[in-house]
């Protein structure tokens, strides 16, 4: 029975995955773990082992799924009525990342280094456009960007107490603390070294 389990739970995960109509739930969880998730893996590894083919292959991979992803934004509600569309989603995820495939290759050199070689020259002015626009935007609105800072500060902080445990009953005072008692350390550190000279 023990080896009949993982027969029955592998062919069950096949059939909800290739099922056509009823796990879109299923497919698109599947094309979310294969297009993003194993990709950041793959990419942090060949960023630690500095192995440059690989760090290539994730390159070329990362531009032709930002540019399938851009296309889907704007054609999702259309996309995603065609029957099986989820399906070949994920066909052609894992084509693209597959080293034998090279599909990621291929479509960086066949639509994608085409396009931008032509365009090079418009898309590089609408950028230095934007970047000067948001650069005003952000100057002008300096005192909401620096709240906004400070909240994710604070609420990484916050985050950070609770998943690491600093929270629960039990904890000594100043470990609780820490958050309100950062500044004054400093303030006390620089207070005893003045005093001592």
């Amino acid at each position: 029975m023990a080896l009949l389990a993982p027969a029955i739970s592998g062919e069950v995960g096949l059939r909800l995955l290739l099922a056509p109509l009823s796990s879109n739930v299923v497919i698109r969880t599947a094309s979310c773990a294969v297009g993003i998730g194993l990709p950041v893996y793959s990419t942090f590894r060949a960023i630690e082992k500095k192995d440059e083919k690989e760090k290539e292959r994730m390159l070329l991979y990362w531009a032709a799924y930002g540019s399938f992803s851009i296309v889907e934004v704007f054609a999702d509600k259309l996309l995603s009525s065609v029957p099986l569309y989820y399906h070949v989603k994920f066909a052609i995820l894992v084509w693209l990342q597959f080293p034998t495939s090279g599909g990621s290759k291929h479509v960086y050199r066949r639509y994608l280094r085409p396009y931008f070689l032509k365009h090079q020259a418009k898309i590089d002015r609408f950028l230095n456009i934007l970047s000067k626009e948001l650069n005003k935007f952000v100057s002008s609105h300096e005192d909401e960007v620096r709240f906004i800072e400070n909240m994710a500060i604070r609420g990484a902080s916050t985050a950070s107490y609770i998943v690491n445990g600093l929270d629960q009953p039990g904890q000594p005072e100043e470990e609780g603390n820490l958050i309100e008692g950062s500044s004054s350390t400093a303030t006390e550190e620089g207070g005893v070294s003045g005093s001592e000279t």
